[in-house]
């Protein structure tokens, strides 16, 4: 199995790492081959400009883009670690998606009818927040994140294996929690 690791955390020393580096470890004991990438030490570009539009209508994929779009068709696993900001995806995930989940590599449209086209993948969602899991468990953001992350962006991709793990008020924790937090990464990874 090829796993394919997207961190989006700007803070090289932030619990996300921590996450994504289990998930690495996690992955590899079970022999699977994994690739991390840290999209910000990587300085990937987010914005989706005018040139990719004019490169996408000609049939022509701007070299970045065509990259990373290798590396998704390359992996059986995607996993997503990230924080939750103003309860949506940091912007340099969001524009990962916007230029590399594009028309015709991640969905199409046929006869009228949406089609995903990465069928037979598996994503898991690692998503860190400020706010306690009890706050938006009640409040009801989890679904609404849910909703608009693992439906409104993998989902209509085709991807029907999508599992989304939320970690609570991360810096207010104790080291136990986070600890604790590790295990059911690392649980989650062993049962792909």
């Amino acid at each position: 199995m090829n796993h394919l690791i997207i961190l989006a955390h700007p803070n090289t020393k932030s619990f996300g790492k921590a996450i994504g580096e289990t998930v690495s470890k996690a992955s590899a004991s079970r022999g699977f081959t994994t690739k991390m990438k840290d999209l910000y030490s990587e300085n990937f570009n987010p914005v989706l400009g005018p040139s990719d539009f004019e490169a996408f209508g000609s049939g022509k994929i701007p070299a970045d883009i065509k990259a990373e779009q290798d590396l998704i068709n390359w992996a059986d696993i995607i996993s997503f670690v990230y924080p939750t900001w103003w309860t949506g995806l940091p912007a340099i995930l969001k524009g990962y998606i916007d230029r590399v989940f594009s028309y015709g590599f991640a969905y199409e449209v046929q006869n009228g009818a949406v089609e995903g086209l990465l069928k037979g993948k598996r994503v898991r969602l690692f998503s860190t927040t400020g706010t306690p899991d009890s706050v938006y468990d009640s409040n009801g953001m989890h679904n609404s994140l849910k909703q608009t992350q693992d439906t409104g962006i993998f989902r209509f991709s085709g991807i029907e294996d999508v599992e989304h793990l939320f970690f609570g008020a991360v810096p207010y924790v104790d080291d136990s929690t986070r600890s604790g937090y590790l295990a059911e990464v690392e649980k989650t990874v062993n049962t792909l």
